[in-house]
């Protein structure tokens, strides 16, 4: 056994956004950091090196951001989605955290930009990364490496040692590193084929759903340091089936397919199974408050495939995916090319169109084009799919992350049996099922890991350090929650 000869104040565990704030304020507060991170250097990021935008509040126009987007607001639409299966405490920490976080971000060298063209209704909510989650983590490596924080590499974490709920030391493999305290961000299970499976079982049909997701982001969040705190006792939240899900292209590679393989035209037309019926509500919302649904939904079809259907009259109208969809002249040729049952495609098709009672469409608000007499109904831009040339994508679940992680208060600190640790920390994916038990809202994924992130870092120097740090800083940090 070798053991790291120094000892540190404050080991990351992880090396995606939340690490990365992690680290940089742990740096900031006077702390000596170490980051390990699971992959080569070339893919370091985890799933935040795909992400484009940070949901925010703001109470006025601010830079790349219109109009106003108050806390109560978020909150209701975090809500939403949730279905209230959300802490509100802590959901309104990370809003307010928001809120200000931007020029922290921005000292660090990241820039952000307007809202790109085709994605609707983000931009008064999100601020886009110039150059995107990859062009954020590279700022954040930029700014830590300057600050003197130590990075390695290909350095995936084994276990950790843990006595009473206080923090020993992480073991990779046969080498030991001790520190005074710790922060582990390094994110949920969805990689982990064997935990997916377990989680999902089988279906009604002996099919193993999971078998057939694809992961939108990292192989390297195997959820090893997760199940290893659930087996020594510490306290969890969330379901291991919930998830940020989306429903991808189906010729999405298995992993790292990311933003580009994501289809956006489901609000635009209709959306079939395999055999050829329609399951849900295609215009129930907002496309950037429902993208993140239609994963699971999907997972829940025979064979975990579907189909979106448009008609010429929704080109345009969406961000295009990297693969063009399937294109024909007719429906019949449409339901052949895709391998669906014509005669009850074409059957779909006309009860959809006939059912559709077309007002004024409008794709920017949830207009007055909605179905009648027709289950299940499209709520909104509901209009007859009519007009050639017809296109059709194959969907099949893309998991970005999972829920399941552990049960923490405002300090961020991992619980035993109630008890909060006082030097052992989680932040990202790894906690944020205690603001999203399901659902998911555009940005707000970086949301949680900027907030809390920023907050572990500061508390894990404050405890290494034995509150001999930065009181600004802490107090920064600290005033979100007030």
């Amino acid at each position: 056994m070798v053991t790291f000869s120094v000892m540190l104040d404050v080991l990351i565990i992880g090396g995606g956004n939340a690490a990365l704030c992690a680290a940089l304020m742990a740096r900031e507060a006077g702390a000596s950091v170490l980051v390990l991170e699971a992959a080569p250097k070339l893919w370091r990021g985890g799933n935040s090196a795909h992400t484009r935008n940070l949901r925010c509040m703001h109470d006025a126009p601010q830079d790349v951001l219109t109009e106003a987007y108050p806390e109560e607001e978020f909150w209701q639409d975090l809500l939403k989605v949730t279905g209230g299966q959300t802490n509100e405490q802590m959901a309104r920490l990370a809003i307010r955290e928001s809120s200000h976080c931007r020029d922290w971000m921005r000292k660090h060298g990241v820039h952000f930009q307007p809202s790109l063209s085709g994605t609707l209704h983000l931009s008064r909510t999100n601020a886009f990364f110039m150059g995107g989650g990859k062009a954020l983590m590279n700022a954040y490596y930029r700014s830590a490496e300057k600050l003197g924080v130590q990075i390695r590499y290909e350095s995936p974490v084994d276990r950790l040692e843990i006595e009473n709920g206080q923090f020993v030391a992480a073991h990779i493999g046969k080498e030991r590193i001790t520190a005074k305290a710790c922060v582990v961000a390094s994110g949920g299970f969805e990689s982990n084929r064997e935990w997916l499976r377990e989680a999902w079982g089988q279906n009604e049909l002996g099919e193993w759903p999971s078998d057939n997701f694809a992961i939108r982001g990292t192989r390297f969040n195997m959820g090893v340091l997760l199940k290893d705190l659930i087996a020594q006792g510490a306290d969890t939240i969330g379901d291991p089936t919930q998830s940020h899900s989306v429903a991808i292209d189906a010729r999405a590679p298995l992993y790292d397919g990311g933003i580009c393989t994501r289809v956006d035209c489901v609000s635009l037309g209709v959306v079939v199974n395999k055999n050829a019926q329609r399951f849900y509500d295609e215009g129930e919302d907002f496309w950037p408050k429902r993208y993140a649904i239609w994963g699971r939904l999907v997972a829940h079809q025979p064979g975990q495939i579907a189909h979106s259907i448009i008609d010429a009259k929704a080109v345009g109208r969406f961000m295009p995916p990297v693969f063009p969809g399937e294109k024909a002249d007719s429906l019949p040729e449409l339901a052949q090319k895709l391998g669906l049952d014509v005669d009850a495609f074409i059957k779909t098709i006309n009860d959809y169109n006939a059912a559709c009672q077309v007002g004024t469409f409008d794709h920017a608000v949830l207009d007055d084009c909605h179905t009648e007499g027709l289950q299940p109904a499209k709520t909104h831009w509901a209009r007859p799919i009519d007009t050639a040339p017809f296109y059709g994508y194959t969907l099949k679940p893309g998991i970005t992350f999972t829920y399941l992680g552990m049960k923490v208060g405002e300090s961020t600190a991992v619980r035993f049996g109630g008890v909060e640790s006082t030097n052992l920390f989680a932040a990202g994916e790894m906690m944020a099922g205690n603001v999203l038990g399901k659902g998911y809202t555009a940005g707000v994924g970086m949301t949680i890991g900027t907030a809390f992130g920023r907050i572990a870092g500061v508390n894990a120097a404050s405890a290494a350090m034995k509150n001999i740090v930065n009181l600004e800083n802490i107090k920064e940090v600290q005033h979100a929650a007030t």
